[in-house]
């Protein structure tokens, strides 16, 4: 019988070591893109390249101006980790891959179970050319989601209407 760990999981745990670069003091991301069992390219949130991060500064602007999560992204300092992997990869590398998503809040660590890509990211996503996303949900837990689904199911016309 085969124990070993499932390869969403393991994964998982690459892309969970991947946010710990993170340097946003809210919430840590990591993502990696894998195709064909081979990881093309890996991203977490933090400020652009040069610029001072969150962690160096010591605070973050949304928490201070106590903006919700999901609201007034213009105001952060980060890059978000899903951009992050995008940027460091090539379409025709990403074309039919998958990408690993996981979050944690960045003062308890714990992972955080409503891990899900903003509208933003969801466009990239899109345009990347990448076929699943699967985000981690708690300890070994994940969920799969088919990027059609956010195309077919388009839920930037319901925030028009």
């Amino acid at each position: 019988m085969d124990t070993r760990t499932s390869k969403e999981n393991y994964y998982l745990g690459i892309a969970d070591t991947v946010l710990s670069r993170s340097t946003c003091l809210r919430k840590k991301y990591g993502a990696i893109i894998v195709r064909s069992d081979e990881i093309i390219s890996t991203g977490y949130n933090g400020a652009p390249r040069g610029r001072r991060n969150c962690s160096d500064i010591g605070s973050c602007a949304r928490e201070m101006l106590q903006i919700p999560s999901g609201e007034r992204y213009e105001l952060c300092r980060s890059v978000h980790a899903e951009a992050n992997a995008i940027i460091s990869a090539a379409r025709r590398d990403m074309l039919g891959s998958t990408m690993y998503l996981v979050g944690r809040d960045g003062k308890t660590n714990e992972i955080l179970a409503d891990t899900m890509p903003c509208a933003m990211c969801k466009r990239l996503i899109i345009n990347a050319g990448i076929t699943y996303v699967v985000v981690n949900t708690g300890p070994n837990t994940y969920e799969s989601i088919h990027v059609r689904d956010w195309i077919f199911n388009d839920d930037s016309l319901a925030e028009q209407f």
